[in-house]
């Protein structure tokens, strides 16, 4: 390793260098962030010493806990109002008791941005001013676009301590909902009390394609059949004897599985990823199906959590709607088909939704009684209490896949319910979203609290990386006309991210979004404000090569 003189004048790009000179980065005060060194616990809680960097940043560290947040790490002057919002909300969670504190939701805050070391390796994210004066320094490297992610050229992940975080995932049928999230140890200054805070650092919503691959499938096929039907010579006989593997998902299930899955190796490549948790099931099926006498050691259902897996089941069943009147939007109460003074059990296919005047009305009579000047309403109701959520069932066979997917990763991998999802997202007093759905999946335990969440979700949508056709179609099937068979003009490729900035005429402006290439080298790009058309290859810089996904950015719920 080459030394260094103390003697001579220090570049501010220079790194390493010794301890001596730099017992914590200047730029970096925060002791598990992606380039400090780290201070002993003792000598944070004494608040001793300033820190003898290079003249950039020179403050004493009071900071009371085990570990050390980033939040002033620049000063309220770079982190502006998230500083304020989130300094509260820790504040909130960690030393009030009041009603009125327990029942403020998470702070909003900016999604942090990935940091690689020089050898590529993930540290911790790190916030985007921290970037920023990163870049501007010359001390960092962009190596995506979006995500956007950054490499050091001077820090090594054996120079840095590095704190794991977690994948949340939570599955769904047209989307899919991912949050990268850490656990924030903090200490109360005036009990003494240890205080678990979990934070939201970056989110993504995933937004699948199933539906599209289905109708391609479904085309496909009517034109497979058109072309047998035909009677063609010169096509041969070919004998239904094709197999289906064990454990074989329909191509519109699958790609639920493989997008996902691609999401997490992502994440884990930019990210270190200590463990992940996914919500495997919408419902306890053992839960609803056995009741709570066989649910001995499990006491969930006794506890907390007690009938939100059986709320959660039939919302979805009956559509959140009254079985009896079709009511929605109004207060509706879990129903006994056959009441129970008639020997009506609590097994889930003998519950229903009502409203409070249906319910009330019914009272302890026997629906045969109560529905008998309505008959079609009461075969209904018959009929859907012994039909099964077959929706339900494919996502649930998804997300088994998806779990045992996981499994082979290497990583940590718990399972978890929607059930328990609702409750978390219930008492954290979060909006219904994909994305804070997967902030509340797995355990919250006592005494810990979500405090914040990213205030923007990068929607990725899976867009497919093109077709091997080299015709297009007419509405009869046959071919109107032919495609290049190149797939690359000009150095750009359909998908790819650009950035197009006209000077001049009516579209002057800046322009970013996926492009879709031509020979004449006008390409047209889809934006998030509608497609721009005709824009010359000149005015047009390539951000990031196509990987299959369109980017856009969403506020997130509040």
């Amino acid at each position: 390793m080459t030394s260094f003189d103390s003697r001579e004048q220090t570049h501010p790009a220079v790194l390493p260098q010794r301890r001596a000179l730099e017992p914590v980065a200047a730029d970096n005060p925060g002791s598990r962030d992606e380039t400090g060194h780290g201070l002993s616990a003792a000598a944070v809680r004494s608040g001793t010493g300033v820190e003898q960097g290079r003249g950039e940043m020179q403050r004493a560290c009071t900071r009371p806990a085990a570990r050390h947040t980033d939040l002033d790490s620049f000063g309220e002057a770079v982190l502006g109002r998230e500083a304020h919002q989130l300094n509260r909300t820790v504040t909130i969670n960690a030393g009030a008791d009041s009603a009125e504190a327990q029942a403020v939701g998470p702070g909003a805050g900016c999604s942090r941005v990935f940091v690689l070391d020089r050898r590529g390796v993930p540290l911790t994210p790190c916030h985007p001013a921290r970037a920023r004066i990163l870049l501007a320094k010359g001390r960092a490297a962009v190596v995506r676009h979006t995500p956007f992610v950054i490499r050091l050229k001077d820090r090594l992940v054996e120079e840095s301590e590095v704190d794991g975080v977690e994948v949340r995932i939570d599955p769904g049928s047209k989307g899919t909902g991912i949050a990268v999230t850490d656990d924030l140890t903090t200490v109360d200054t005036v009990t003494g009390e240890v205080v678990t805070s979990r934070r939201g650092l970056f989110a993504v919503e995933l937004r699948h394609r199933g539906a599209q691959i289905k109708a391609k499938l479904e085309q496909r096929s009517n034109y497979r059949r058109r072309r047998r039907v035909a009677h063609l010579r010169y096509r041969a006989p070919r004998f239904n004897n094709r197999t289906r593997p064990r454990g074989w998902l329909a191509p519109s299930l699958q790609h639920r599985v493989d997008t996902t899955m691609s999401w997490v190796e992502r994440l884990r490549r930019w990210a270190p990823v200590a463990a992940v948790h996914v919500e495997r099931s919408s419902f306890d099926s053992h839960a609803l199906g056995l009741g709570k006498e066989s649910l001995d050691g499990v006491e969930y259902l006794q506890g907390t959590l007690a009938g939100y897996e059986v709320r959660q089941y039939l919302l979805e069943k009956w559509g959140r709607a009254c079985a009896y009147c079709g009511a929605q939007g109004a207060p509706l109460q879990v129903e006994h088909i056959q009441p129970k003074a008639d020997g009506g059990s609590d097994r889930i296919a003998n519950l229903t939704l009502a409203c409070q005047p249906c319910n009330q009305a019914k009272a302890a009579k026997p629906i045969e009684i109560f529905l008998a000047e309505r008959p079609s309403v009461l075969a209904r109701i018959q009929r859907q209490a012994k039909t099964p959520l077959r929706d339900s069932a494919a996502m649930n066979a998804t997300r088994w896949r998806l779990w045992s997917r996981l499994n082979k990763v290497g990583l940590h991998v718990s399972a978890w319910s929607g059930g328990r999802t609702k409750y978390n997202r219930h008492t954290q007093h979060l909006a219904k979203t994909h994305t804070l759905d997967a902030l509340a999946v797995g355990d919250i335990p006592t005494g810990t609290r979500i405090v914040r969440h990213p205030d923007t979700v990068l929607v990725a949508k899976a867009t497919g990386r093109g077709s091997y056709a080299r015709t297009r179609t007419d509405k009869y099937g046959f071919p109107r006309l032919r495609l290049p068979r190149q797939k690359t003009f000009f150095g750009y490729q359909t998908g790819d991210l650009v950035r197009a900035v006209v000077p001049t005429g009516k579209k002057a402006g800046t322009h970013i979004g996926r492009v879709a290439i031509r020979k004449t080298g006008n390409f047209n790009i889809s934006t998030a404000a509608g497609p721009v058309t005709d824009i010359h290859r000149r005015h047009i810089r390539r951000l990031q090569r196509a990987d299959g996904y369109g980017y856009t950015m969403r506020k997130e719920t509040a």
